[in-house]
């Protein structure tokens, strides 16, 4: 990188401004309730737009050689192979937030019994 590419002040201090006007987009999205899926679609494309300027000026990606270009382009691949393996995986979860049955109705009563091969917890009853 020679000195004749690198940023100016007023050009850190704008990419400043705009981070600072993304950090405050995503504070107010979080206020507004667009449904699960739209608030983490928007605050995730947000991030992606800071980090995109945070790696392009303040660490000299822009003006740099082209083997830097791969291996930021590596990082990116490998951060999306992270993002589709554990979205898949919370795709494919079961729910476990439904409780689970702790015995079969008692004919007639309606009530609760002991699970399968276990006594009941009071024999007088």
């Amino acid at each position: 990188m020679n000195p004749a590419t690198t940023l100016s002040v007023r050009g850190y201090i704008l990419v400043f401004a705009a981070l600072l006007v993304l950090t405050a987009t995503t504070t107010g999205v979080a206020f507004v309730d667009l449904g699960a899926t739209w608030n983490t679609t928007v605050a995730l494309a947000i991030a992606v737009i800071k980090a995109l300027l945070v790696i392009l000026f303040f660490m000299h990606v822009l003006h740099s050689r082209p083997m830097t270009w791969i291996f930021v382009g590596a990082g990116f691949f490998w951060l999306l192979i992270l993002f589709t393996f554990t979205l898949a995986d919370y795709a494919t979860r079961i729910d476990f937030a439904a409780p689970p049955r702790a015995g079969l109705p008692l004919a007639g009563r309606g009530e609760p019994g002991p699970a399968p091969g276990m006594r009941p917890a009071n024999p007088n009853k």
